[in-house]
């Protein structure tokens, strides 16, 4: 279900500071035509918490008609404070959505013993699979291998975004022996070469709106056992998405999108601002 690359749309912004519907469905159909595996609306790199919920349903809507022109896999972000409220969240959402990406609430750092609670509760009721959103560095909460492997045995449950900063050996232990229909996505774009190499299927990587094809044959080297290709491949792509990431996501790759003609601004929304012209440019010049 979750193999291949998975591209986590920006929202672009027009000169009025409006939602551009037209460039998000501009973008969608570009990553999918060069061999994205599926999208991902409304995440972090989406700027989710800066957009209303009208503006939110306007983005599902885009993404839902362009997968499914493509058959391609929608994944929609969806966080809550607490469980009922993102129980209630994944009740909500349209009849298209494939998957849902889920974080542990941040900053309540719930004990793993709450982690499981919180995505058991929630497999119970979600109208689609989860995807559990690893990311201790922005949730403040750890999870460990033994953790993700006993949630995975669930079956609304299809996989993870691996996002712990780095290969650590939680990562090693997942990967060495994950559950039965449980798949690991790479969610830190420096590190998907590494960890396609130790056994993930794919990931979910903002830098994949460049260079979406490279990305997608990354994968499938590394699916194909070319392990010299995949690895001269994964040397450059890294250099591509360690500079989209010297500035805080999206704003870098925002920044080059507006260079290259594919968004109508550069244009983020506070707290985030926009990108110096010197990472913008480091970022053009990256190969």
């Amino acid at each position: 279900m979750l193999r291949g690359i998975h591209v986590p749309l920006v929202t672009p912004f027009d000169a009025s500071g409006e939602v551009a519907v037209d460039a998000i469905e501009k973008l969608a159909r570009q990553v999918l035509d060069e061999g994205a595996a599926g999208l991902v609306a409304l995440g972090t790199t989406g700027e989710v918490a800066a957009l209303d919920p009208e503006e939110r349903a306007r983005v599902i809507e885009v993404c839902a008609r362009v997968c499914a022109e493509r058959q391609a896999l929608l994944t929609v972000g969806v966080t809550g404070a607490d469980t009922r409220a993102t129980g209630r969240a994944l009740r909500e959402l349209p009849s298209e959505v494939g998957a849902a990406l889920v974080t542990i609430p941040s900053f309540l750092r719930p004990g793993e013993r709450g982690v499981v609670a919180h995505f058991e509760a929630l497999a119970e009721e979600t109208p689609v699979p989860l995807v559990i959103y690893h990311i201790p560095y922005r949730t403040g909460q750890a999870v460990s291998a033994a953790t993700l492997r006993r949630l995975g045995a669930h079956p609304m449950i299809a996989g993870a975004k691996y996002a712990a900063g780095g290969i650590d050996a939680e990562a090693v232990e997942l990967l060495a022996d994950p559950p039965e229909g449980f798949e690991v996505l790479c969610g830190d774009d420096v590190f998907v070469s590494p960890l396609l190499a130790l056994g993930a299927v794919g990931g979910i990587l903002a830098s994949a709106h460049l260079e979406t094809a490279a990305f997608v044959e990354l994968a499938d080297a590394w699916h194909a056992g070319d392990v010299v290709r995949a690895r001269a491949l994964g040397h450059r792509l890294a250099r591509l998405s360690a500079a989209l990431f010297t500035e805080p996501n999206p704003t870098v790759l925002k920044g080059v999108l507006h260079a290259r003609g594919l968004i109508p601004t550069p244009d983020v929304r506070l707290p985030l601002v926009p990108a110096s012209a010197e990472a913008v440019s480091r970022a053009l010049a990256a190969k």
